[in-house]
């Protein structure tokens, strides 16, 4: 009985071990799939993918099994119909309602990624794996807002009549959140200049905060083992 008890409490009260790597190699992927290939399909393709981030993100939140069942339906259904709905109706109104759901969708990973990172005791390359993962994800995130803001203006989103799809928008998202700012794109309405700075300042702050604390915290002991009831080792 001693070991069952054991075993449950480890089952049900421990969460899982944090594993990041397999979301970051998916974020990287997309990052390049959507950056080298062309076609009206990658817009569907890029869906899937959103909603594969976004249930990766919730397999390593440890929301409790109950909670991440909700989300994770509450995921796959919205998915299943908002983007299969715009993909065939092809309306720019349509096309900018699933932009919003995908911000939406990468909005919900980003939350639980960073509260499951900054709930781990030590810092470790997992967790270094989950910022970067997240970092990722906000400019995927801010490249779906700009695209339903193209959608739903009418008008154009870049300056000089540049053209706007899913590699120019995610191109000018990942230079907006690092700062780059090449000038070669740059937001010609009000709307996209206003998340353009939005997603600046995120950027920054991400760095200057989440990211540099877990580099430099990176190896050193756990908060439990720094604690005043930390047991001496020896």
């Amino acid at each position: 009985m001693r070991v069952s008890l054991a075993r449950m409490g480890t089952a049900e009260g421990t969460p899982r071990p944090a594993r990041f790597g397999l979301l970051l190699i998916v974020l990287i992927a997309t990052y390049l799939f959507s950056a080298f290939t062309t076609g009206r399909w990658i817009a569907a393709a890029q869906a899937v993918f959103f909603v594969v981030v976004a249930l990766l993100a919730l397999r390593t939140a440890s929301l409790g099994s109950r909670l991440g069942r909700i989300a994770a339906i509450a995921v796959l259904v919205g998915s299943a119909a908002a983007f299969p709905l715009a993909l065939q109706s092809g309306s720019q109104t349509a096309l900018g309602v699933t932009r919003i759901w995908a911000t939406f969708l990468l909005l919900l990973a980003v939350v639980v990624l960073v509260r499951r990172v900054l709930s781990l005791s030590s810092v470790s390359v997992q967790s270094i794996y989950g910022a970067l993962s997240a970092y990722l994800i906000i400019g995927f995130m801010f490249a779906a807002c700009f695209a339903a803001v193209d959608y739903l203006a009418g008008d154009h989103f870049f300056a000089n009549a540049q053209p706007s799809n899913t590699r120019t928008l995610q191109y000018f998202s990942f230079t907006t959140l690092t700062t780059l700012g090449y000038g070669d794109f740059t937001a010609a309405g009000n709307d996209g200049r206003a998340i353009a700075v939005l997603e600046a300042l995120t950027g920054q702050v991400f760095l200057a905060t989440l990211v540099a604390r877990l580099v430099s915290a990176y190896g050193k002991p756990s908060r439990e083992d720094d604690g005043p009831d930390a047991t001496p080792k020896g």
